[in-house]
């Protein structure tokens, strides 16, 4: 949901809004009742864990790189074409 916050209140109460951007609010910044701008929050990165990966893989079948190699030539045309 999207809050309206007028400019002096985002003066005002900066560290409360932060604080709710934080948690996930967006505003719509107000200057004499007329919308100027917005503030929402950024996407963190989402890493995994290295043992939670591993355990997600653990029962994946090996892949033969020769082979994997093999199949991604057949499948994709990787040449190179001369320009004139």
């Amino acid at each position: 949901m999207t809050d309206i916050v007028s400019q002096r209140e985002l003066r005002n109460e900066s560290a409360r809004i932060m604080r709710e951007l934080d948690a996930g609010r967006s505003f719509v910044v107000t200057r004499n009742a007329q919308p100027i701008g917005e503030l929402r929050p950024l996407r963190r990165s989402r890493f995994a864990r290295k043992q939670d990966v591993l355990d997600a893989f653990r029962g994946a079948p090996k892949i033969d790189s020769q082979q994997f190699r093999i199949d991604v030539d057949a499948y994709l045309n990787q040449g190179v074409e001369v320009r004139v």
